[in-house]
């Protein structure tokens, strides 16, 4: 046997003793998990609301920084880059740890774990069945808002480091944690935070891997890892006719109706079929191949349950078999319509000509799709669409946030790591799913330091996360310590020598620039 085998024998020995004695470490905590669970979700962090709950956030912070210090780790509450938002109020620290193993910490992989702190507004007369803000254990389910988005998976890691502490065994890799306070609203600083923290000799300069759960499996029931994300582009219209609202009896007919002008615009976007009318958007999508397509096969889930779980009252969705309907949903841009301002619409009538009426519209975007370029074709076709209706009104089209898709490669070591996880505590293997939805930290993540981000959710798919009764299912809570626990021995078994000081001859200068490039492809011979 060769050393390096030798050494990763030795390794999956360790973990193996590990894995018994934590499994029934944690399964003997689970009150401990739920009482500390509850105190976090008693502190209502709501970030959309600064001026009222600063104190909150910054409370929350606070408690976590000293449960921290508590388990003897290294922390700082960073200020905020920006400071101070649009409106002038100040902005919440970002919370940055360390978790050191007690040997060979040099030399051993280092990985940070990002979460928030920071949750959506809630209220009972929102139709909560219980305080928002009270953990309520009911049929093994934990309801309370932020008890799965994200304090309970946030938590999770300190119950993982506190586990390792009391059974005495030495960390497997390097642990940092980076936890912000603004998430629900943006992140904002958290962007220019990562682009500081990410320079030679900085907090995020030496991070290996980057793990993230704050996501949802695909269904209720079979784990999964997720691997892409779409992006978003999001647009404004507006058409302006006048300088007031008119009366429709006194000056319908004489005047060119802006919403009437929106109509139009707003119905040349998209077919009731999902098909995009933009001319363009369509053109960088990269093909499906092989590989990609086969992923799909062996995923878990099910039409006429999905149509079920998310109400939907018409009699059929938009593909009928599970590989195009989650094609339609995760792997194509779409285009969806979200509103008017302007129009009328609360009860009974009222014969208004609007002045001014703005149409609200994204365009979740996929890889290889700039949402700059999509800005432009967007402009271009509402400009074309207005110049061919030949209104005298005042069009204006804004791109009011622009986010790119994320795309890893679930053959990476850090997903292989969370697989073989996974594996060891649900017995089965997870589904490799994409998303629809958008994260941007994620893109933000691998971009500034060049090293991979695994998307690794413990939460199911029906949580209700930004919801009513948004819950954390006691198994979920359970399984979820035990996964992120073996994940770090998993991570602790690769060779060679940290990917975030690897600079193989064989990587081009072009290659370097990848977000990742070291690990995504293999191409680094150091990590094989």
């Amino acid at each position: 046997m060769t050393s390096a085998a030798a050494s990763a024998a030795a390794s999956s020995d360790v973990e193996d003793a590990f894995a018994t004695p934590f499994f029934e470490h944690v399964d003997d905590s689970i009150s401990q998990y739920i009482f500390e669970l509850g105190e976090a979700v008693a502190i209502p962090s709501i970030s959309a609301d600064l001026p009222k709950h600063l104190p909150d956030i910054l409370r929350m912070m606070e408690w976590t920084k000293d449960y921290i210090s508590r388990l003897g780790g290294s922390v700082q509450l960073l200020p905020n880059p920006i400071e101070k938002d649009d409106n002038g109020h100040d902005l919440p620290p970002i919370l940055l740890a360390e978790f050191k193993a007690a040997t060979n910490s040099d030399k051993k992989k280092t990985v940070c774990c990002y979460a928030h702190l920071d949750v959506q507004p809630a209220s009972k007369e929102d139709g909560w069945h219980s305080d928002p803000f009270t953990l309520t254990e009911k049929d093994d389910k934990l309801y309370g808002r932020g008890s799965t988005d994200d304090k309970g998976p946030a938590l999770s890691w300190l119950w993982v480091i506190q586990a390792h502490q009391k059974l005495n065994v030495d960390l497997p890799v390097n642990v940092k944690l980076m936890f912000e306070g603004m998430e629900e609203s943006g992140s904002v600083g958290m962007f220019d935070a990562i682009q500081i923290l990410s320079k030679e000799g900085q907090f995020l300069s030496d991070v290996d891997f980057f793990c993230i759960s704050d996501s949802y499996w695909l269904g209720a029931s079979k784990p999964c890892l997720t691997y892409g994300l779409r992006g978003l582009a999001y647009f404004s219209v507006s058409v302006q006719c006048c300088e007031q609202d008119l009366h429709s009896g006194m000056l319908g007919g004489t005047v060119h109706e802006a919403m009437t002008d929106l109509v139009q615009l707003m119905s040349s976007l998209v077919e009731s079929s999902g098909k995009i009318l933009v001319p363009g958007i369509m053109d960088d999508v990269a093909p499906v191949t092989a590989d990609e397509e086969a992923l799909y096969d062996g995923i878990d889930f099910d039409c006429e349950a999905y149509k079920r779980e998310n109400k939907v009252v018409a009699t059929k969705l938009m593909h009928d078999n599970k590989k195009d309907l989650l094609m339609g949903r995760w792997r194509y841009p779409t285009l969806s319509l979200h509103g008017i301002e302007g129009a009328f619409g609360g009860p009974g009538a009222k014969t208004v000509i609007p002045a001014k009426a703005v149409g609200k519209f994204s365009i979740r975007l996929v890889p290889n799709q700039d949402p700059k370029q999509i800005e432009k074709q967007v402009a271009e076709h509402l400009n074309k669409v207005f110049a061919d209706i030949d209104s005298p009104n005042k069009m204006e089209v804004t791109l009011l946030h622009g986010a790119r898709a994320w795309l890893s490669d679930p053959k990476h070591p850090n997903f292989e790591a969370a697989a073989h996880a996974t594996e060891k505590v649900y017995g089965l293997s997870p589904d490799y799913t994409r998303e629809g939805g958008s994260i941007p930290i994620t893109t933000a993540i691998e971009e500034a330091t060049k090293m991979n981000v695994c998307l690794l959710p413990v939460g199911a798919c029906d949580d209700m996360a930004h919801s009513q009764n948004e819950k954390y299912n006691k198994r979920n809570l359970i399984n979820g310590v035990k996964v992120l626990g073996i994940y770090l021995h998993e991570l602790g078994k690769f060779e060679g020598p940290k990917p975030s000081k690897c600079r193989c001859v064989e990587l081009s200068a072009e290659e370097l620039m990848e977000p990742g490039a070291f690990l995504r492809g293999f191409k680094c011979k150091c990590m094989m």
